[in-house]
């Protein structure tokens, strides 16, 4: 049975053939009737003319609904000046109204209620009942105007409800589109995010034991208890980084991270004094220097400001040529924290600070823009004016709207 349902639905003018036919059918019984009846009105042959016609319309209702508003009163109007009486078929019209205010174009629909609404009318005055007064007439013609204004309240109805449930439809593929576009965005910053915490560590901590690696080649027969605790610092570095890549896996593997229930916290702006020790071990010479009142700051904030200068002192290193040294200030604001990270080496190239680097450097630097801006701060790096390069930050204490 729901074979035939979804076959009919698919095919809906084998639908209404049928009832055209059993309609053609009705109507053929009624002229047959009505034939050779003292008061019945135009020949057989007329009467079997403008029933098949409406039939027809019947039939193709549904693929010209415009057309078939047309064709209904046109035949309604060869009814009145031919005399032909109505029949069964006139039934007919009740169902073309009906199809052009549900899925008709809208002057199709508004023709098809002003007919519908002259047809009961415009049937008792050529057709006056003798024996029924004026009043009668009236009545008998609003009565049989009724059918055909509900006929277009439903179909106007079922219009009205059609274009609610299309315009469902559409905000909720609209909302589907919007919540992808949404996931997309998220996921790629998060990547990015991922990316940055990636590269900080990384970068930091292995140059860091790149250096200490070198120095304690350098150093192995002449200094054996130098190249010892270079070794040592290459290992307390590689496991910091261990740390914080098992961070940023947890991150990604919560699930993961609370059955075993490890947990690695995030850097902030104490560890920055650990960040210096560690540089200066490794040989960089740093001075460090905190003013103002230390106090709690936002996560993101201590994050970022951690980053900005591990990653700093790591282009020092990398840039700031062997006899370079650097300095850290940490300045607290009734409003925000400052960071200046400056160094006397001989600075990094032009192009990485510039255009943001090429054949895969400068990342370092576009990182850090990319941190200060999620937390509405500033940045300004370049080149002093007395040699060496300089990163100044302020990072203010509420996130950026």
């Amino acid at each position: 049975m729901q074979r035939l349902y979804d076959f009919l639905g698919r095919h809906p003018m084998w639908v209404d053939g049928f009832w055209a036919v059993v309609l053609f059918g009705l109507s053929c019984a009624s002229a047959v009737s009505l034939t050779g009846a003292p008061d019945h009105r135009g020949t057989f042959a007329g009467t079997l003319a403008v029933s098949a016609v409406l039939c027809a319309a019947v039939a193709l209702r549904r693929r010209v609904p415009e057309k078939t508003v047309l064709l209904a009163g046109a035949v309604g109007v060869v009814q009145l000046v031919l005399d032909v009486e109505t029949t069964a078929a006139d039934f007919a019209m009740l169902v073309i109204v009906y199809t052009a205010a549900a899925i008709g174009a809208r002057w199709a629909s508004r023709l098809a209620l002003a007919g519908g609404m002259c047809a009961a009318p415009l049937a008792q005055i050529r057709w006056p009942q003798h024996e029924s007064s004026v009043l009668g007439g009236i009545a008998m013609a609003v009565f049989q105007t009724v059918p055909f204004v509900l006929a277009w309240v439903l179909g106007d109805s079922l219009r009205t409800r059609r274009a609610y449930f299309a315009q469902l439809e559409e905000r909720a593929a609209r909302l589907e589109k919007e919540r992808e576009a949404q996931s997309k965005v998220a996921v790629a910053a998060e990547r990015a995010r991922i990316a940055r915490e990636l590269h900080d560590v990384v970068a930091h901590n292995v140059s860091v034991m790149v250096v200490q690696a070198d120095g304690a080649a350098y150093v192995l027969d002449a200094a054996p208890d130098q190249a010892k605790q270079a070794l040592e610092t290459i290992s307390s570095t590689g496991r910091q980084a261990l740390a914080e890549m098992r961070r940023l896996l947890g991150v990604l593997r919560t699930g993961e991270r609370q059955e075993s229930g490890e947990y690695v916290p995030q850097p902030d702006v104490e560890q920055i004094k650990e960040l210096v020790e560690q540089c200066r071990r490794s040989g960089l010479p740093v001075d460090f220097r905190v003013e103002g009142s230390p106090r709690p700051l936002p996560s993101g904030v201590e994050l970022t400001a951690y980053r900005i200068v591990q990653e700093a002192l790591t282009n020092t290193r990398k840039h700031g040529g062997p006899k370079a040294g650097a300095s850290v200030r940490l300045v607290y604001f009734d409003d925000g924290l400052g960071l200046l990270v400056e160094d006397d080496g001989k600075g990094a190239p032009h192009e990485l600070y510039e255009e943001g680097g090429a054949d895969g450097q400068g990342h370092g630097l576009i990182g850090m823009r990319e941190r200060v801006g999620m937390v509405g701060g500033t940045l300004d790096a370049g080149p002093r004016p007395g040699g060496g390069f300089r990163i100044s930050v302020l990072l203010p204490l509420k996130p950026a709207h």
